[in-house]
């Protein structure tokens, strides 16, 4: 069979949808979008709780000494993950976004050789970054010279991550999830078990020093980095054959210079950069700027400060990143798929797809913020202890989970389309509203007012960019509107019966008790959970997200 046949052929042909698998060719995009957000979630969502569930024993082992370890840790990886997403430079997105593009036009080579000059660039600015954030410490730590030794510690990690989410990036643009999610769960187990051994041996058995104990947990990040990128290893093992396959047999019709491939990936990984650190760069600006303001509005000492800068900075957000985690595995699965419509020209594809993953986003992330409100207290008993302030501040703070996990799917629609400069012009905007209302919002509420000026700011991003997409392709408003009010309705159900539930059940329990708070939680959870799937199903809501399934779960929850 001579070349242009075997390109004729049509498995040589497999044009964009995961071509990684020989069923994949009849896919639908949102059967697509559902196949990766499933993978997606399940990794980020049992990622989240494992990372949530080590503080329990971490703050036992810590004593009274865990505020401050919260506090010196969010010190550390505010600053770290701003040099960590600088190091990883938007590449993997934007190589997810490169390669899947590539595929659409059956130039896999092209692909397989952008993501091969991607590596250099990611292991350059890896050991760029991990070197300035190593050397630079003592001018980033604001003060406190025990952020110094966690900086060093979490300097290793930048060394490897970069690599490993630039592979992830690849996989995703042949829209392969699966690899991406056990990656990240390895690299959360492998880096959870370190955290603990570590902080038993170092603080629950020797009663050691807790910011050695806390420099330790952040280490942390590069045993985790390397479990995860040991599978990733094992991944490109399995598909080795295929992508030597679909390199041979790609259209070569593109001829794209070394240089030329290097500007493109900048040019595309820049605006992912800014995006993509968008969240951190708003803790950042409470890092650097929460202290300076109560320090000037009160006579707080620095250990309550501390303390405060914990609770909303570190305990609240922790929680609820685990419900943020679900918008970001949409955001992940919706960007090689839009920039597959994009390559066609298909607007029409590019509207529905849009109305689609911002359907999915009320579907799950709703429910789930208001659900995690309700529950506040017995989680942050759980977690922490009791408290009611850290019981309020995660209270709202899950309420502006909405907002973030919002900006987190639409910014990736963004870059999914190509207008990531827009998307960064709309962010700088919204910088520009969080420092306006900074000073008055914290100086008034304090640690809830780091919080009101994030929403505010995240708001005013969101509003633009919704308002621009649907100016160029059109959004079905009237079917999001109708789905929306209807989730909004149950989603208030869910949260009533699980504060109903919550407040009921501590009328006789122990609130201060941890054991009794997990099993206040999972009887909240389930309740209102039950209510939640019985009324999307019988109202034949879920339809409109997992299709036929939906029919299935209701023959077997005998709901008409």
């Amino acid at each position: 069979m001579d070349k242009q046949s075997e390109i004729d052929n049509p498995e040589s042909q497999y044009m964009g949808s995961q071509p990684l698998r020989d069923n994949s060719n009849n896919s639908s995009s949102k059967a697509k979008m559902l196949e990766g957000s499933a993978w997606m979630t399940a990794g980020s969502i049992f990622s989240r709780i494992l990372g949530a569930i080590y503080i329990i024993p971490w703050v036992i082992w810590f004593g009274i000494y865990s505020d401050q370890a919260n506090a010196l840790y969010t010190k550390g990886y505010n600053i770290y993950s701003f040099f960590l997403i600088a190091a990883i430079a938007g590449i993997p997105s934007a190589i997810s976004k490169q390669v899947s593009h590539y595929n659409a036009i059956n130039e896999f080579a092209l692909g397989q050789r952008l993501y091969k000059r991607g590596l250099l660039l990611s292991a350059g600015t890896g050991i760029v970054c991990a070197a300035i954030l190593f050397l630079g410490a003592p001018f980033l730590n604001d003060g406190d010279p025990n952020v110094n030794t966690v900086l060093h510690a979490l300097a290793w990690a930048v060394l490897v991550i970069p690599t490993m989410s630039l592979t992830r990036g690849f996989f995703q643009g042949y829209q392969e999830m699966g690899p991406s999610a056990i990656s990240q769960f390895v690299e959360q187990l492998a880096r959870v078990a370190y955290m603990l051994i570590t902080a038993y041996f170092i603080m629950g058995k020797n009663h050691g020093d807790w910011v050695y104990g806390v420099s330790q947990s952040t280490f942390a990040a590069f045993i985790g980095a390397i479990g995860g990128l040991l599978v990733l290893v094992l991944y490109f093992i399995k598909y080795r054959k295929r992508l030597a396959y679909l390199s041979e047999h790609s259209a070569n019709e593109l001829v794209i210079s070394t240089s030329a491939l290097y500007k493109e990936i900048i040019a595309q990984a820049v605006p992912f950069i800014i995006i993509g650190s968008a969240i951190t760069i708003f803790q950042l600006i409470d890092q650097y700027t929460f202290f300076r303001i109560m320090n000037t509005v009160s006579d707080y000492s620095s250990t309550i400060l501390n303390n405060m800068y914990a609770i909303f900075a570190f305990n609240a957000n922790k929680l609820v990143m685990i419900v943020i985690s679900l918008a970001s595995a949409m955001a992940v699965t919706s960007v090689p798929i839009l920039s597959e419509a994009k390559t066609r020209g298909d607007n029409a594809e590019i509207s529905r797809q849009v109305t689609d993953s911002i359907l999915l986003f009320a579907f799950l992330m709703i429910p789930a913020a208001l659900g995690m409100a309700a529950i506040s207290q017995p989680a942050y008993t759980l977690f922490y202890h009791l408290s009611d302030v850290g019981t309020s501040i995660l209270q709202f703070n899950s309420y502006v989970a909405i907002v973030l996990g919002l900006f987190t799917v639409i910014s990736a629609i963004m870059q999914g389309i190509g207008e990531n400069v827009l998307a960064v012009k709309y962010f700088v905007v919204g910088t520009v509203v969080k420092f306006i209302f900074q000073i008055p919002m914290v100086a008034l509420f304090s640690a809830v007012g780091s919080l009101i000026s994030t929403a505010i700011g995240f708001t005013v991003v969101n509003w633009l960019i919704l308002r621009h997409i649907n100016q160029e392709y059109g959004l079905d408003y009237n079917r999001i509107s109708e789905f929306v009010a209807k989730i909004i309705t149950y989603s208030f159900g869910t949260f009533f019966i699980a504060i109903v539930a919550t407040n009921g059940l501590y009328r006789f329990m122990d609130p201060a008790s941890k054991v009794q708070a997990l099993i206040v939680i999972g009887i909240a959870v389930i309740l209102g959970g039950m209510f939640y799937l019985f009324f999307v199903l019988r109202s034949r809501l879920a339809d409109e997200i997992i299709g036929g399934q939906a029919e299935r779960l209701r023959r077997l929850f005998r709901i008409r």
